[in-house]
């Protein structure tokens, strides 16, 4: 499992909500559902995204946009429209005033807007869940970044526009997909900028000692890992695969996988068919009572705790 996998192996998408928004202008939405992840793909026509904080961004056909949250933001044709529509948690849709919507309307399958050959067409996929997995990419990402049209080659917007208002058997598990797919192809092809920054443990993985020692780490944590053991595996020594290691991604070796195996237990805490003690067995703790140590050391609660606190009410 490398980063990116690491990213949507937890909370990958599951009865995501899709929808495909056709606009005449003037129109502008002002999204509050503190969801923290949400892709926008623009089709046709332009739009603007405007962060709670920085800059506004255009996008043209083909661009896509990445939302991280919990900070509202609003998606308008230009900056000075007013907002028509105020979407909330729960994907609550209401007026600026809190009342029932008039000039915005469902005009088919996951399709919504103010005219069905509105010349802006725009696709929205929104992420619900937390997870901590996905957490160590997402805190690495601005709270808005936009991939243009220009700059990557993928057949991904064409096609899930053509699934999105289709309502077949297994529908929503294709769409779910698809947005997965789309997502990592986004942020693969961002990463691979100069320019974005990626966190020091995701380039590290370029590194010909460091990126085999992580991806080992990666796919198997529940191995008793050790510094010379990985160093050996690696074909370093001890002193040389733990100081590259902390100048690559840093932080040492054992504490990164840490962190790695904190963030695996806190997603597979998620289920409540599977015992603490199986969660510790799987990221490498000999006893629940183990992984409840080190994980409270970590996030502030025991496993029981954030068990229930990810329960859906």
């Amino acid at each position: 499992m490398d980063a990116l996998a690491g990213l949507l192996d937890g909370p990958r998408a599951r009865g995501a909500f899709l929808l495909r928004s056709v606009l005449n202008p003037p129109w502008s939405l002002r999204i509050e559902d503190r969801a923290p992840l949400t892709l926008i793909a623009m089709v046709r026509g332009r739009a603007w995204v405007l962060p709670e904080a920085g800059r506004a961004i255009e996008l043209g056909p083909g661009d896509v946009a990445i939302a991280r949250g919990p900070a509202p933001y609003t998606v308008a044709d230009d900056p000075n429209t007013a907002p028509q529509a105020v979407i909330l948690p729960g994907q609550h849709c209401v007026s600026p005033s809190g009342e029932p919507l008039t000039a915005l309307t469902e005009l088919g399958v996951r399709t919504w807007g103010s005219d069905p050959d509105g010349p802006t067409m725009l696709l929205t996929g929104t992420y619900h869940l937390h997870g901590e997995v996905s957490g160590r990419l997402l805190t690495a990402l601005p709270p808005l970044l936009v991939l243009e049209d220009s700059d990557w080659d993928c057949p991904l917007i064409p096609l899930l526009c053509t699934e999105i208002v289709k309502d077949e058997p297994g529908q929503e598990a294709v769409l779910d997909r698809l947005l997965d797919l789309l997502l990592i192809a986004v942020l693969r092809a961002w990463f691979a900028r100069p320019d974005s920054q990626a966190p020091a443990w995701y380039r590290a993985q370029a590194d010909p000692v460091i990126g085999p020692a992580l991806r080992m780490l990666h796919n198997d944590p529940a191995r008793p890992w050790t510094v010379a053991g990985l160093a050996a595996a690696s074909g370093v020594s001890r002193a040389a695969l733990a100081r590259r290691f902390h100048e690559q991604v840093g932080e040492p070796p054992m504490r990164f996988l840490t962190g790695w195996r904190l963030a695996l237990a806190a997603d597979l805490l998620r289920s409540e068919d599977t015992t603490i003690g199986a969660v510790a067995r799987q990221v490498g703790y000999g006893s629940a009572f183990a992984l409840s140590t080190a994980f409270k050391r970590e996030h502030g609660v025991s496993p029981q705790q954030h068990r229930l606190a990810a329960t859906p009410s």
